[in-house]
């Protein structure tokens, strides 16, 4: 990894993404430091081992602790920011001092306590995913690995004129809105293109990178997501994960649907009162549609799948000026609905819409993600379907295993 990371930055000073890196490169995030450091800690937890002498209930215990104190630790931040921000508040570092001394004393313990509860994690992880099938001689490969920071911000940029993830660039996870917003329209306006900063919550690298939370159906999902990319990097999907667009959404995809599956069997195991409900199924098509007693709930993927649709056809026919008034006008809409999208592009369906786990949102009519749930669909487990696509390297040959192995009657 480490070489390939080095080999990236030898590229043609023509190339696209010098041209972006030209105002980027004080900024960029630091993926070697960031992962001789993870590395660090993960020796350390494992020379350690103390996951293995708690049972089972100490280290349920010890992972709730964890997310309770991050919890408390996102709140206080929140209540501090507060405090600098009231304007009836002459001398906020005075006002502050008890806050700023109890999150200090929780700085102090999250760190103690996270390298405990990963290995936990990693742990349990592992074992769910052995009994799936998805491991070599009851081991994962590679090994479940991740370490919780603040993770990097991603610069995406689209072209004008088609909606296509052309760069994707890793920037320190600190910088402001401000500072967001004023790349974006650097980069815009110097290179002509449509561009976006995103937050991310994981990173495939090795160990893989999650953001912290207290939310613990998200973490055990990411977590699970994020080591489906280090088990597809050893074969071919992941191998050409940017070979191509549609070789990107089939990872993401992929990923996405197994990162749920675990993470669901995870907590189901470990955390049953965590668990959450299954999506309620539409109803069987039968007869005259009941009639509705209640104005219809706003439905975000709904709406971002018309949008995306328009969007297409305007790009297609050339109406790029017009395709980006539309997108400002329903990124007003979708804030009046209560989704505060900051900004609506090409950028932005680039990234979005990869992760096609469910029909409609940002993907739109993108045949991938429908082929990547059909693979699924036809798949007798969950391993059997992450073997079968691991080893391909085309959309063509998804396109053939779903019309080739459909299941009897489909």
């Amino acid at each position: 990894m480490l070489v390939a990371l080095l080999g990236g930055s030898v590229v043609p000073p023509g190339d696209q993404t010098e041209r972006v890196r030209a105002f980027t490169r004080e900024i960029e995030f630091d993926y070697i430091e960031w992962t001789l450091n993870a590395l660090g800690v993960k020796l350390g937890q494992s020379s350690l081992g103390i996951n293995r002498y708690l049972a089972e209930e100490d280290q349920r215990a010890a992972v709730l602790e964890y997310l309770e104190l991050v919890r408390q630790i996102q709140r206080a931040e929140a209540e501090l920011t507060d405090l600098y921000s009231d304007p009836t508040i002459s001398d906020p570092a005075s006002a502050s001092a008890p806050l700023r001394w109890e999150l200090n004393q929780n700085y102090a313990r999250r760190s103690l306590l996270a390298p405990l509860v990963e290995s936990i994690l990693e742990s349990q992880i592992s074992e769910v995913v052995a009994e799936m099938g998805l491991s070599l001689a009851g081991q994962p490969v590679p090994p479940v690995l991740y370490h919780s920071s603040a993770l990097p911000l991603a610069l995406i940029v689209s072209p004008r004129d088609e909606i296509r993830q052309q760069n994707n660039i890793s920037l320190v996870p600190d910088l402001t809105v401000d500072q967001q917003v004023a790349l974006e329209e650097q980069v815009d306006r110097a290179l002509n293109v449509s561009s976006l900063v995103v937050s991310i919550g994981g990173i495939g690298v090795y160990p893989t990178m999650v953001m912290q939370t207290d939310d613990l159906n998200w973490l055990a999902e990411v977590v699970a997501h994020e080591w489906i990319h280090n088990y597809l990097s050893l074969r071919p999907l992941g191998i050409n994960y940017l070979t191509s667009p549609e070789l990107r959404t089939m990872n993401e995809t992929a990923a996405t649907i197994a990162g749920k599956e675990i993470g669901r069997a995870v907590i189901a195991r470990y955390y049953p009162e965590f668990l959450p409900p299954e999506a309620p199924q539409p109803p069987e098509q039968a007869g005259e549609a009941p009639i509705p007693t209640q104005p219809p709930v706003f439905d975000f993927r709904r709406e971002m799948h018309e949008t995306r649709l328009m969007v297409d056809q305007l790009l297609a026919h050339g109406y790029i000026e017009d395709a980006e008034r539309f997108m400002e006008e329903r990124r007003q809409f979708f804030w009046e609905n209560g989704y505060h999208i900051r900004k609506l592009n090409q950028a932005y369906f680039a990234f979005y819409g990869a992760y096609a786990d469910e029909p409609g949102g940002p993907a739109g009519e993108d045949p991938v993600g429908e082929a990547v749930r059909a693979l699924r669909a036809q798949s007798a487990s969950l391993a059997a379907f992450i073997k079968r696509i691991a080893w391909m390297s085309s959309f063509e040959q998804l396109q053939r295993a779903v019309a080739t192995h459909a299941p009897p009657g489909g």
